[in-house]
This record gives structure tokens, C-alpha cells and sequence, in this order.
């Protein structure tokens, strides 16, 4: 076991993670509080999170960059459902206009944190790629590490699969030397990977055949907005990048709503739409008719209708059904037929993880994390100190890191006025039943995270999906509001990294 590292060093703040949420939030920490000292831990070598990870043909935003972008930097790109390198452009621009690369730690993945009431204090055992250990001490933790592990997707258990003679490939780990390009290909998977894939790779392979055990919903719309080029002619950037915002946000908003309030209208609506794109014929009813309502899963965006063109133009096709098992020139299905293919790509999702796995202990007692409610979906229940960034099902993932920043402004403005320097959610009533998952959907990503994910409960120990309740929440809900527990600890004061003193409450 590597030995620790000790340092002397204690900062105000650390951000995990230096993804779209953490880059937002040091953009915030920089600007709402420039006397705090803070530093980003990223476990990678590069800035960017999951669009500098994800190198698969095709790797776009399954939301609009009007809600995906932050709301203090305008989207100035003509597409708004944009490619990764685009998005990836985008953040390292916001870190370099921001200047806040020289606060980037990379290859510092946190193992572990551990809070001592004593010192009012986080210890961060920090791990580089080579195994050797350092500590980091500091008062408060923001963690933006998303939700899922990235160093593995997720693949079931396929029977056969060393017989294969082609290639499998997940797409959270794409191997650049892959040349798929006259190939026989076979996607398992039929969600936004899937939907992104099969359309991307089309019209270099021979054929490609999205094979799903069950449909997924497919919401169709133009990869560019004409609505925003008026504005933009119109009004300022910022202006109209403003306005595009909040019409995107009431648009996503009403579709949800309505949606969940009106599921046989909706599914019939989404279902009827896809009809229309597809040349008659095709089998819709067997292929893209989910046996769930809408949103029970996540629905997927298809820009431009790629992949129904691709479908139409006989360049793709769709497979429902069971896979038996692999053999040596492709996939059986439990039917008896065999997609004969040379490469095999798992799309068949995300294996889920919090606070980028860290190990959280609280003076010495390890926290079990799917025990525990989460408080506003931005805190953990009984644990100091501690604020992540969880973004929604139904909107862009941004929009939360928006929020949660406005909600840390008024957090640490009255932790300031009143002197306090710990703030914990604190439940008094234990009998409260924790058995909903903060995801309220039934994919089975989040099935198989149960047990580690957050809980759900009464307000305000819960995280709806819903921005707007969250505008509110999080801008004028009442900061003192009884199940937060402020204290002021007395503790030693502590150099800062810049050799500067951290004032204590004493």
C-alpha cells in the first residue's frame, strides 16, 4: 500500500472534478468569492470530464447548448446540438478566459475523504496513476464528478463471447486504431450511445444493425435553430442567447409535464412522429414502441432525423429481440437467426458511481451512501461540509451547476454573517422512509445503483428535476431553515496554499 503523503497545506474549497460542472463551479467560486482559496482535483490528465473521455464516432450533446452551456458564457455556434470536440472547445475556452487552469491539479483522483469534527476540516487522500499518495486538507468540498465511473461501462454477461472472432468494443473505451469502414457492425443498445452511433458510422460500413432487446422513445428535432439565428441578428449575443435560454428551458419543461400528466398522449404523439419519418412499412410498432410511459426512461434526441435516413437509405436496420449467445461469426438471437458481423459495440450504458468513488468517512464512521437522504439534491444527510452537483433527467445537466452555485453564494454569505464555519443536514425524524432513488426513472443504469445512490424523502430532502422549483429553492428558499445545522468549531488557524492565513471562527 502506497504510504500518504502528509502536507500542511488547508484550503478554503476543493472542486472534484474538472468536467463541465467543475470548470462552472470554479468559474464561480473566482467570481462570487475571490478572497477563498480553492483548487480542482481532476483524476485525469486533461480538462473536459466525459467530452474529452468520450472518443466514439459521432459523441454529440442529447441537449441543446442553449441549457447545456453555462449561463454566463453564450453558446456562439451555429449548431445547437453540438459534437464533443465542439463542447469540449467550449469549457477549455471558459477555463482559459476565466484564468483557471493554474487552479487544475490533473492525475489527483480523491480515494478517499475523511471529516474531522475537531479540526472543522476535510482530509482528501489524493492518488496519482503511478500509485503514490498525497493528503489535502481543506473547511469544504464541492464534488463535480458526475455519475458514473469512468475508467468502465457497463456489459452484461454475454455467453460465447470468446467465441467471437471479430471485435467487441465499448464505447466509453473506443480504440483509435478501429477501422470499421466496409465492416459488418452490430450495436447492442438503443439508447442516446446507440441512437449517436448507428447514424455516425453508416456511411462508412458495409451495414450496421442496431440491435435492442426492447425500443427506446425518439423525440426528432433540427440540429440548428432558426429561432436563434433571428435573435442573433436581432439582439445582442448575450441578449439573445438569454432569451433562447429561457424559451428552451419552458420548452423542455412543458414536454416533461405533459408527458408524465398525459402519458397515452404523449406516447402516442412521440410514437406517431417516428411513423412519420420512416418509410412505410417499417415495422414501428415492433421497433420503436417502448412498453413503459415516456420518461419512465430517457427519450432520445435525434438531430436532423439522421438516424431514420439512415434507416431509410438501407444503410442501417433495426433488430428487436433476446441475444442467445455470441458465436464465432457474430450474434445468435434467441430466435435462431445470426447478425453475421466483424465488430460488436456494447452500447449497453453506464456503470454508475458517487462522488467519482471516493470513500467518504465522517470521524471515522464510513458513510453509506444509498442509506442516506439527499438535502436539496445538492447535500448529503449528516454529512459536514459537503456539496455536489447532480443535474437533472428531463434538462440539460448545466443548468444545476447554474444553481447550485447561486445556492453556495447565499450558503457561504450567511455561514460569513453568522460566523459559522460547519453546515450539516440534519434529519429529526429517522422514521422518514428512504426507498426512492434521487433518479426517478427505471432504466437499468439506475436499478443497478440503488443501493448506492442518494435517497429521496419530503421536501427538502429530495431533488425533483423540476428548474423551476429549484429557481426558487435555490435564489430565496430560507438558508436557516431548521435542517441545517450551523456551528462554529474553534480550530488551530491554518496556512493556506498561497501562505496566507485561514481565518477560523474562534
Amino acid at each position: 500500500m502506497a504510504k500518504v503523503q502528509n502536507t500542511d497545506r488547508m484550503l478554503d474549497v476543493v472542486i472534484i472534478g474538472a468536467g463541465v460542472s467543475g470548470v462552472g463551479a470554479a468559474r464561480y467560486m473566482k467570481v462570487n468569492f475571490p478572497e477563498q482559496n480553492f483548487a480542482i482535483l481532476e483524476a485525469r490528465k486533461a480538462v473536459g470530464g466525459t467530452w474529452d473521455l468520450f472518443r466514439y464516432p459521432g459523441i454529440r450533446s442529447d441537449s441543446d447548448m442553449f441549457t447545456f452551456g453555462y449561463r454566463f458564457k453564450p453558446w456562439r455556434e451555429a449548431r445547437a446540438i453540438a459534437d464533443g470536440p465542439s463542447i469540449l472547445s467550449y469549457v477549455n475556452e471558459t477555463v482559459d478566459e476565466n484564468d483557471l487552469r493554474n487552479k487544475i491539479e490533473f492525475d489527483s483522483r480523491v480515494v478517499a475523504a475523511d471529516w474531522s469534527s475537531d479540526e472543522a476540516a476535510w482530509t482528501l487522500t489524493v492518488q496519482a496513476d503511478n500509485g503514490s499518495k498525497r493528503a489535502v486538507k481543506t473547511r469544504f468540498i464541492w464534488s463535480c464528478t458526475g455519475y458514473y465511473r469512468y475508467d468502465a461501462g457497463y456489459t452484461p454477461q454475454f455467453e460465447g463471447v470468446e467465441d467471437f472472432k471479430g471485435r467487441l468494443v465499448h464505447p466509453q473505451m473506443w480504440p483509435s486504431d478501429l477501422d470499421y469502414a466496409g465492416k459488418r457492425v452490430v450495436v447492442i443498445g438503443s439508447g442516446a450511445t446507440a441512437v449517436t452511433l448507428v447514424p455516425s458510422m453508416a456511411e462508412k460500413t458495409a451495414h450496421i444493425t442496431m440491435l435492442q432487446r426492447s425500443p427506446t422513445y425518439m423525440f426528432a428535432r433540427p440540429g440548428t435553430s432558426a429561432v436563434a439565428a433571428f435573435l442573433r441578428r436581432v439582439f445582442p449575443e448575450t441578449v439573445a442567447y438569454r432569451m433562447m435560454r429561457w424559451w428552451r428551458i419552458c420548452f423542455q419543461n412543458f414536454l416533461y409535464k405533459f408527458a408524465r400528466h398525459r402519458p397515452a398522449k404523449a406516447r402516442e404523439q412521440l410514437i406517431e412522429e417516428t411513423r412519420e419519418k420512416l418509410k412505410p412499412g417499417f415495422d414501428v410498432d415492433r421497433h420503436f414502441s417502448p412498453t413503459y410511459n415516456p420518461w419512465d426512461q430517457r427519450i432520445c434526441y435525434v438531430p436532423d432525423d439522421d438516424l431514420f435516413n439512415a434507416i431509410n437509405d438501407g444503410k442501417a436496420s433495426v433488430v428487436t429481440e433476446q441475444i442467445d449467445r455470441f458465436v464465432e461469426n457474430g450474434v445468435r438471437l434467441k430466435n435462431g437467426d445470426v447478425l453475421e458481423a466483424d465488430i460488436v459495440i456494447t452500447a449497453t450504458g453506464l456503470s454508475l458511481q458517487v462522488f467519482g468513488g471516493a470513500e467518504l468517512r465522517v470521524d471515522g464512521e464510513t458513510i453509506k451512501t444509498g442509506e442516506k437522504l439527499n438535502y436539496r439534491g445538492l447535500m448529503l444527510e449528516a454529512v459536514p461540509n459537503f456539496v455536489f452537483i447532480i443535474g437533472y433527467i428531463n434538462a440539460s445537466w448545466t443548468l444545476r451547476v447554474d444553481l447550485v452555485a447561486d445556492f453556495m453564494k447565499r450558503l457561504f454569505g450567511h455561514m460569513k454573517q453568522t460566523g459559522a464555519n460547519v453546515v450539516t443536514p440534519v434529519n429529526p425524524d429517522p422514521s422518514i422512509v428512504k426507498n426512492e432513488s434521487m433518479f426517478g426513472l427505471t432504466s437499468g443504469y439506475v436499478k443497478r445503483a440503488l443501493d448506492i445512490m442518494p435517497k429521496q424523502g419530503p421536501d427538502p430532502w429530495r431533488h425533483d428535476h423540476d428548474y423551476f422549483k429549484d429557481v426558487f429553492a435555490m435564489r430565496h428558499a430560507k438558508i436557516n431553515d431548521g435542517v441545517l445545522q450551523f456551528n462554529s468549531v474553534a480550530t488551530k488557524r491554518n496556512e493556506t496554499a498561497s501562505g496566507e492565513t485561514l481565518a477560523a471562527a474562534e
